[in-house]
C-alpha cells in the first residue's frame, strides 16, 4: 500500500513506545458514530480489551470504559527496562511500581519485553473488527462492519497524581457523557473544560 502523504501522524516522533510506563489511550469509533450503543458490539469490545493481557505478556491493564462512540483505557507496558523514558517536553515518564497500591494488582515480575503500544492497540482494534464483522454477517447481513476510526490517541502518564486524575476521568466519564467532546450533541460547561479539557484535547 502506498503511504498517504496527507496523513498526519499523531504519534510522538522521538518517543519510545516500548518504554515502561503508563499510557492513557483513546480509540474512536468509525466517523465517531455511536456504534457502541449496540450492546453486542460493546461486549465484544470489552471482551477483547480484557483478553489483551493473555495475548501480551508484557502489559498490565488498568481502568477502561466503553463510551457510545469511543473507548478510554490505561495500558501499562511492564516488561521493558524501568529506565526514565523521556516523554513530551523531556519529562520523565511514570514507570510502574511492583504493586499498584490503589487496585492492589501485583505486576508480573520478570515479564518478557513489552510490545509497543501500537502493537497492543493494533491487535485490539483488529480482533474487535474481525469479531464484529463475523457477527454482522451472521446476524445483520447488509449492515456495515466498520468499527474504528483510523489511528488512536495516547497520553503519556508522567506521575502518580496524573495517574489518579486519569483514572478518575475514566471512571466517571459515563456520567459526564453529555459534556464529552466526542458527544455530537454535547453541551458546554466551563467547569468541565477547566477540569478535563487537558484530557479531552486532541492533537
Amino acid at each position: 500500500m502506498t503511504p498517504d502523504p496527507n496523513r498526519r501522524s499523531i504519534r510522538l516522533p522521538n518517543f519510545d513506545y516500548a518504554s515502561a510506563g503508563a499510557y492513557f489511550v483513546t480509540i474512536c469509533a468509525y466517523e465517531r458514530r455511536l456504534l457502541f450503543e449496540d450492546e453486542n458490539l460493546a461486549q465484544i469490545v470489552r471482551d477483547e480489551w480484557s483478553a489483551l493481557e493473555s495475548r501480551f505478556a508484557g502489559i498490565q491493564l488498568d481502568e477502561f470504559v466503553v463510551m457510545p462512540n469511543h473507548v478510554h483505557g490505561i495500558v501499562w507496558l511492564v516488561g521493558a527496562p524501568l529506565a526514565g523514558a523521556q516523554g513530551r517536553r523531556g519529562a520523565s515518564t511514570l514507570v510502574n511500581p511492583t504493586v499498584d497500591v490503589e487496585t492492589d494488582v501485583t505486576l508480573r515480575a520478570g515479564a518478557s519485553p513489552s510490545p509497543t503500544l501500537g502493537a497492543v492497540v493494533g491487535a485490539f482494534k483488529s480482533r474487535v473488527a474481525v469479531r464484529w464483522l463475523q457477527w454482522v454477517k451472521a446476524n445483520a447481513p447488509g449492515r456495515s462492519g466498520r468499527v474504528w476510526q483510523r489511528n488512536y490517541y495516547e497520553r503519556v502518564i508522567r506521575n502518580e497524581s496524573e495517574l489518579a486524575r486519569v483514572r478518575e476521568y475514566i471512571r466517571y466519564n459515563p456520567m459526564k457523557w453529555d459534556l464529552d467532546r466526542e458527544n455530537p450533541g454535547r453541551r458546554t460547561d466551563p467547569q468541565h473544560e477547566r477540569d478535563w479539557g487537558w484530557l479531552e484535547a486532541r492533537p
